[in-house]
């Protein structure tokens, strides 16, 4: 795929990979980004201006993605402004910070919130702009994390929610061939505003320096890098069904 003239939409836009890969489809040419965020308004309207100055036309749309007929409205809304959809890109996302013994913590609302939105939601955008996509011949990348191959993460809920995403992504390239490409990315530690937000500078720092330690590139993956998987799937036009792991090699030594 030439992204360039595309129109993209990317769930969970605003913020984080998801602003950077929105920037990286409009750095590439995509005619038009829609920016799809739940509550972070004010960041997905700053992300669409960031676009706009780059000549790429944009819009926030608010849906959450874990409910079906809000996916649904968003999709008919995207459909009548543009009238086609050529790539998607689910990285709406969602966690509880749970430590794996706490077998206690994992309560069935942190389970249907993380499932709803990581699993489900990706399930939902992928089968609300089916049609779309399959008449453009398009693609739909995943983000789903390196938690959904090992026993790693913020908590067991996030790292199976991504551990089906990352299964849906090949039972979705084998139900949507031979029209639309499906593929994911596992990210690793990415140093995103969220997650420095939440356990403070120091301690991301020292979490940073730990993994760094151990991966071969010997450092921590920015949105940015994160985005330049993306974009690379989205243009790869023979491969469908395939994680690309981005940890800067961390998983080598697990």
């Amino acid at each position: 795929m030439d992204v360039n003239g595309t129109v993209a939409v990317v769930t969970g836009g605003g913020t984080g990979i998801g602003a950077a890969v929105a920037e990286s489809l409009a750095r590439k040419g995509a005619a038009a980004v829609v920016v799809n965020y739940s509550r972070s308004s004010e960041a997905a309207q700053a992300t669409v201006a960031r676009l706009e100055s780059l000549g790429c036309k944009a819009e926030a749309m608010a849906a959450d993605v874990s409910d079906d007929a809000a996916v649904r409205r968003m999709a008919e809304r995207v459909r009548a402004a543009y009238g086609r959809v050529d790539a998607l890109v689910c990285n709406a996302g969602t966690t509880a910070w749970v430590p794996f013994p706490d077998l206690d913590g994992l309560t069935d609302e942190v389970w249907r919130d993380i499932m709803g939105v990581n699993l489900m939601g990706a399930f939902y955008c992928a089968r609300a702009f089916a049609p779309d996509l399959k008449a453009a011949r398009g693609a739909i990348v995943n983000v789903a994390s390196i938690a959904g191959l090992l026993a790693t993460g913020s908590s067991m809920a996030y790292g199976v929610s991504k551990a089906a995403l990352l299964q849906l992504t090949k039972d979705l390239a084998v139900a949507l061939g031979p029209d639309v490409r499906v593929n994911a990315v596992a990210p690793g530690l990415v140093a995103t505003r969220w997650h420095i937000d939440r356990v403070g500078e120091q301690v991301f720092a020292d979490m940073a320096a730990k993994e760094e330690a151990k991966a071969p590139l010997r450092r921590t993956a920015r949105p940015e890098h994160i985005a330049q998987m993306v974009t690379a799937l989205l243009e790869a036009d023979m491969v469908t069904g395939e994680i690309l792991v981005g940890d800067g090699g961390r998983h080598l030594g697990y």
